[in-house]
């Protein structure tokens, strides 16, 4: 058996490896699951030894063949109950997450699967995120950084590289939300920030932090 807080470290450690080519260090999963270093070298000789992960001191950690199902197996059952929160419970997409937490845990895969079909096999979560299908395949679009546009190109808000409450909130706000059209009209070169035209409407000047965490897809492309 896998416990919780052992599928929570699994999880922790396949999405800090989507970002990077290389294992992950012993700070990053400390960093990610917030907690002590030595707390998560214990942690990590535990799930070596269940050969979910290799692990060798100093050098890093990734997951075994074994610990990828697991973790992969986890973000989709966190990523189809936050799309049931949002469609079906009318959640806002910044409340989901910690309920998501909770959800994730479930280990009935007949209650998945149906979900699953239920919500009639959903590719994106509420952020934007792939959600693996029963194999643990993902389906990738191509989309860029709001911030690497340039003046005059438009497009279609499809995702989010944050999803901490306060960032959601704040999109929400500004009214900007998966689906939302933007056009930049102008960037500025002293900080950064861009100004934008939202819904073919309104015109709003974001900072480079946003523009970074904002994911688009570019017009044409």
């Amino acid at each position: 058996m896998i416990s919780l807080t052992e599928e929570n470290y699994l999880k922790a450690i396949y999405k800090i490896s989507e970002k990077q080519d290389k294992p992950v260090s012993t700070n990053a999963v400390s960093k990610e699951i917030k907690t002590s270093a030595a707390s998560v070298t214990d942690m990590l000789k535990r799930l070596s030894e269940k050969d979910l992960i290799n692990y060798e001191k100093y050098k890093g950690v990734s997951l075994t063949k074994k610990g990828t199902k697991v973790a992969t197996n986890l973000i989709r059952k966190h990523r189809l109950w936050e799309v049931f929160l949002v469609e079906k419970l009318k959640f806002s997409w910044d409340e989901v997450h910690e309920v998501a937490e909770q959800l994730e845990h479930i280990k009935s895969e007949t209650l998945v699967g149906r979900l699953d079909d239920f919500l009639d096999n959903p590719k994106f979560d509420p952020h934007g995120d792939p959600i693996p299908d029963e194999d643990g395949n993902m389906t990738f679009r191509k989309q860029s950084q709001l911030s690497e546009m340039e003046e005059g190109q438009e497009g279609v808000v499809v995702g989010v590289t944050e999803d901490s409450t306060p960032f959601l909130q704040y999109l929400t706000k500004l009214g900007l939300e998966l689906g939302s059209k933007v056009k930049i009209i102008e960037k500025y070169e002293y900080d950064n920030s861009i100004k934008i035209k939202m819904n073919k409407k309104k015109e709003q000047i974001l900072t480079d932090k946003i523009s970074q965490n904002l994911l688009i897809k570019i017009k044409g492309e």
